[in-house]
């Protein structure tokens, strides 16, 4: 079984990109520099750092690549309507990708290229 372990998100503007990401998924982070590179962690429910925003000189910020989804459960459409007034653009709206929910593809302020994925809520057919 593979599982997401952690997963970072490279910045040109920190400010900026942490700004971006925690309006656009109305979430926090928890700041802080770990090895000299500032960091804006994801936490879970439980506690647990999952991903971050970088500002480091070896990320370069990039449309191509891994292409890699964000939880937007229960506010994919709320989320989307916030992307363009703050920077990024939506390069794919939502989409239904059948019994997995919905997807929408966005462009945040830094050039990366990110998912944002709805799932079904529980016994409700698509």
């Amino acid at each position: 079984m593979v599982q997401l372990n952690w997963f970072e998100i490279p910045a040109t503007n920190f400010a900026r990109a942490v700004a971006f990401y925690t309006t656009v998924l109305d979430t926090t982070v928890r700041e802080e520099v770990f090895m000299d590179i500032p960091n804006a962690i994801f936490m879970t429910a439980d506690g647990q750092g999952i991903g971050a925003i970088v500002h480091s000189a070896t990320a370069t910020p990039s449309r191509e690549g891994v292409l890699l989804y964000l939880d937007a459960t229960g506010r994919l459409d709320a989320a989307l309507a916030l992307v363009a007034d703050h920077g990024g653009s939506v390069v794919l709206p939502r989409t239904s990708i059948g019994p997995q929910g919905w997807m929408a593809i966005i462009a945040d302020t830094e050039g990366n290229q990110l998912g944002l994925h709805e799932r079904l809520p529980i016994g409700n057919p698509v």
